[in-house]
């Protein structure tokens, strides 16, 4: 008969039996790997930090700062755009304005009557203020284009300013179209006024295309880095996003990897029980 001492040493030896250590650690690694699973399944991303990746959250972060850095940059030239378009409208009505001065100096030199052609005289020189007006109003965010002293406009077109895009101002007041004040008094003052309107026209038609042209350039610059923008973006959510379907259905395989790792931590621990019923 084995004495009692010898058996409670040998099952103090006993503790937990092999078997039962492994079911242990394999629970505790499928319970690690649960835990990472739920995690992912409810942020939606697989890198949340230089823990889970570090290459992969470092490259994400440089492309996402470069994203954002664009996105800056597109609100300059969307800004831009509408400075440009601003102007734009102006010299439209400008333009419209100077066919009217046309048309007073056309029906004054139609007349000879001295009256009609001093009431001729004061619409076009009210006119010639409204252009004035529209020049001095055809603003956007501080910016002039047509103004006396027109502005210029340095556009970036990338986020560390290296490529760039100059939009010049023209002076599109009545003095800078060359479009003086006039009496009509004589047939001379009155060709001149003519000359002067059309020629007038010719340079606002001429700013117009030039303003246009811009535009075009912005617009297809502007729609450039919206796209590069989204490429970057895109390419950051790849490194870090988990995919959901793959996460799924890891968890369900999981779930099954620990049902049977409970068995068989159960089973381990019965056979435990019974060896050491053996020493009672």
């Amino acid at each position: 008969m084995i004495p009692d001492r010898m058996i409670t040493t040998m099952a103090e030896q006993i503790g937990l039996s092999g078997a039962v250590r492994s079911n242990l650690f394999s629970l505790q690694q499928t319970t690690r790997l649960g835990a990472q699973t739920d995690d992912r399944l409810s942020s939606g991303l697989r890198v949340r930090d230089p823990l889970d990746g570090a290459s992969e959250f470092f490259a994400s972060q440089s492309l996402s700062n470069r994203a954002q850095d664009l996105g800056r940059t597109k609100d300059g030239v969307d800004q831009a755009i509408s400075a440009v378009q601003a102007a734009t409208s102006g010299l439209d009505a400008i333009g419209q304005l100077t066919q009217q001065a046309e048309g007073l100096a056309r029906a004054a030199r139609s007349t000879s009557d001295p009256d009609q052609r001093a009431a001729l005289a004061g619409q076009f020189n009210e006119v010639r203020n409204q252009i004035d007006s529209l020049a001095q109003d055809a603003s956007f965010n501080g910016t002039n284009f047509l103004q006396s002293t027109p502005d210029d406009l340095d556009v970036a077109l990338n986020e560390d300013g290296s490529s760039s895009l100059t939009i010049e101002g023209t002076d599109a007041t009545s003095g800078g179209l060359g479009i003086n004040g006039t009496t009509f008094a004589t047939d001379a003052e009155i060709d001149a006024a003519l000359s002067e309107t059309q020629s007038a026209l010719s340079s606002v038609r001429t700013s117009t295309a030039t303003l246009g042209a811009s535009t075009s350039a912005l617009q297809t610059r502007l729609d450039f880095t919206q796209d590069l923008a989204n490429t970057l973006e895109s390419g950051a959510a790849k490194l870090t996003e988990a995919d959901l379907n793959e996460e799924a259905a890891n968890r369900l395989a999981l779930n099954t990897r620990q049902q049977v790792g409970i068995s068989s931590l159960s089973l381990a621990g019965q056979s435990q029980t019974a060896i050491l019923g053996l020493f009672g």
